[in-house]
């Protein structure tokens, strides 16, 4: 059984992954959703993993899950937590020595024709209920920690999984691969939806991360 920490992307909740977490319980495993503490303007991404670290506990077989922004977030608490494994899910992936700032155009993501519309980028695909209550539950991304070079040397040295939404107009597909080949050098699982997948396709994500899970009990 391995144990699923999910994180959440910019300005958001763990609310988001509250369709997928059922069904990776379903399949056996556990799921731990992790609100980060986004809103403190002076919270380091040390103190994002401190809360992954004290939300996760004792549990073991680990393998961290960040969306988007999440990505940040992520590599550092698969350290922390002796992970198992690591997902990006439609996330960005720093680079050693990058800041949040940096991140675009160094990976040509500023190219990219993205449209400013919330409904066009971020919910395409999201039912309006789903729309109006991730709307309700926004936060108000804060952190200078955005301006500071990620922190870590290089990524952990564990299995690594990336996962590529086709539909996603905000991390458009064709970018999304680029990012992946470059910074990961894997070839990511594609799956249906938009950059809000968690609300859209679940099935495909829990399907997605379990079969990730079997690959790496398979190994050990």
């Amino acid at each position: 059984m391995a144990t699923f920490v999910l994180i959440h992307g910019g300005g958001s909740t763990s609310w988001d992954w509250h369709l997928v977490s059922p069904l990776l319980k379903d399949a056996g495993h556990d799921a731990v959703a992790v609100d980060l503490p986004i809103e403190d303007p002076s919270a380091t991404l040390d103190d994002y993993v401190r809360s992954v670290v004290i939300a996760v506990g004792a549990r073991t077989e680990v393998i961290v899950v960040g969306h988007s922004l999440g990505g940040f977030t992520a590599p550092l608490a698969c350290a922390a937590l002796d992970a198992v494994g690591l997902v990006f899910l439609t996330a960005m992936i720093p680079a050693p020595g990058e800041s949040f700032m940096q991140w675009w155009a160094n990976t040509g993501h500023d190219q990219e024709s993205v449209d400013d519309d919330p409904a066009v980028s971020f919910y395409n695909g999201v039912p309006d209920s789903l729309v109006a209550e991730a709307q309700r539950r926004e936060r108000d991304q804060q952190g200078a920690w955005m301006s500071d070079p990620w922190p870590a040397e290089r990524y952990p040295d564990v299995p690594t999984c990336a996962v590529v939404c086709r539909d996603d107009q905000f991390f458009p597909a064709q970018f999304m691969r680029r990012q992946i080949s470059d910074r990961l050098s894997i070839t990511p699982v594609e799956i249906p939806g938009g950059h809000y997948a968690p609300l859209t396709h679940p099935g495909a994500i829990a399907t997605a991360l379990t079969a990730f899970a079997d690959r790496i009990a398979s190994a050990e």
